[in-house]
């Protein structure tokens, strides 16, 4: 369908002004786009006030509020940010009733110079999750695309936190216009806004912080064994995984390493990088080690880098965080616990945890580099949502891929996959 026959409705997208920017872009190529906003959050990024309709009602109102907005306006596109915060449920729900074609945007499988764009669902609910490795390496013969070095740092951290914080800061400010609004989270908006500017004042403790227990580890002379933290209230973790808390992973992680790693070999905890202390990981990490008398061997880093400890590790453990494919990436063996699209038994060990501690069994590296190079001709977008310099890359390319009629795994079949330029963030 032509861009000037398209019918754009944006709902809650990543913090700051990035849906914005791509709704300008899309209507540029001749498409109408409507924004719902459900909180001043939503609004203070979107600056046409003539294209932004509030939800103000109740939640157990939002369904037939989406269908009468679908109706009025014709919609054809939802785009949106996550599918399983419970508004966007009900979109997806809706625009598969509908017909409509569903975008969904989320933070890079191969993160941290790549963002995710597929249609229908993300994580869980991708379409990687019934692909086999075999469909992956039989659809690269469409492909000619070297394979990119993976990039060793996280490049927009400062600026995710700074719109994390400012969107929370009008969201409470300014909640008396949207009463009934409901964050998908179960902190308030004030606890969210307060936990935000924390982080931020706390940066520079934490960078001390974290930099001794490195040199701690990287002096050490141990081998050791790496667990990559998730967020407790990440979808990802919340959604897909058969845990409802952190402390139950860090507990069944910190059994298995007792009963069965080497007596020499020690445990490392890694924080996601915006862990925000909602969660006593530290504590907990503590407790749970003095209980299985394996304090001396396990420790914990606050965020921070992940390749400088990668780069050693004899394993990595994680629930299914996407920064486990650093991990593939290097041949490391790999246990997950949850849903991921990298769950292939070509790449993680499906032995049981005390099992991979003593002998871990090692990923098809060579299937991993096939299935690296499949998503980097596919979903993964180069650019970033919170960085000016990363929403020019981002946008560049993902429009064009918004309007074309196939997916982005069925371009790749059809032969239309649009040429990439993978390494253009990583050499400016």
């Amino acid at each position: 369908m032509p861009g000037n026959q398209r019918h754009f409705l944006f709902l809650q997208g990543p913090h700051g002004p990035f849906f914005h920017r791509l709704a300008k872009m899309l209507s540029q190529s001749g498409a109408s786009v409507w924004r719902v906003g459900f909180n001043r959050g939503d609004r203070a990024f979107w600056f046409n006030k003539g294209t932004y309709i509030p939800f103000q009602q109740t939640p157990d109102q939002w369904e037939a509020a989406l269908d009468q907005i679908l109706t009025d306006k014709a919609i054809t596109d939802i785009v949106l940010y996550g599918d399983t915060r419970p508004i966007h449920e009900t979109a997806v729900h809706r625009a598969k009733a509908r017909g409509i074609t569903l975008h969904v945007f989320e933070e890079g499988y191969l993160r941290p110079y790549w963002v995710t764009y597929e249609r229908g669902g993300s994580n869980g609910n991708s379409r990687l999750m019934s692909m086999s490795v075999p469909q992956m390496q039989a659809a690269l013969g469409q492909s000619d695309m070297e394979l990119p070095d993976a990039p060793a740092r996280w490049g927009e951290m400062r600026e995710h936190m700074f719109w994390g914080a400012l969107y929370h800061w009008f969201v409470l400010a300014s909640f008396w216009d949207y009463r009934n609004f409901r964050p998908h989270r179960q902190q308030t908006v004030f606890h969210e806004f307060l936990l935000y500017v924390r982080r931020l004042v706390m940066m520079p403790l934490h960078r001390i912080e974290r930099t001794l227990a490195t040199l701690r580890i990287k002096f050490g002379g141990f081998p050791y064994h790496l667990v990559i933290l998730q967020l407790e209230h990440d979808a990802s973790f919340q959604k897909h995984s058969p845990f409802s808390t952190m402390t139950e992973f860090l507990s069944l992680v910190t059994e298995g390493f007792a009963k069965g790693a080497p007596r020499h070999h020690h445990l490392v905890f890694k924080a996601h990088p915006l862990e925000d202390g909602r969660v006593a990981i530290k504590t907990a990490i503590r407790q749970l080690a003095a209980q299985h008398s394996v304090s001396a061997r396990v420790h914990f880093v606050r965020g921070g880098k992940l390749a400088q400890l990668l780069n050693h590790a004899r394993t990595a453990i994680t629930v299914n965080s996407t920064a486990a494919q650093q991990a593939l990436w290097r041949g490391l063996p790999l246990k997950i616990f949850g849903s991921a699209v990298y769950g292939k038994p070509e790449f993680v060990s499906n032995q049981p945890l005390p099992d991979f501690f003593d002998h871990p069994s090692r990923p098809d590296s060579r299937s991993y580099r096939d299935y690296r190079h499949y998503l980097l001709e596919t979903s993964q977008v180069p650019g970033g949502f919170y960085s000016s310099k990363g929403r020019r890359e981002l946008l560049r390319q993902v429009v064009d891929m918004m309007l074309q009629a196939e997916d982005p795994y069925d371009a790749l079949l059809a032969g239309k996959a649009a040429p990439r330029q993978q390494l253009r963030l990583v050499k400016e």
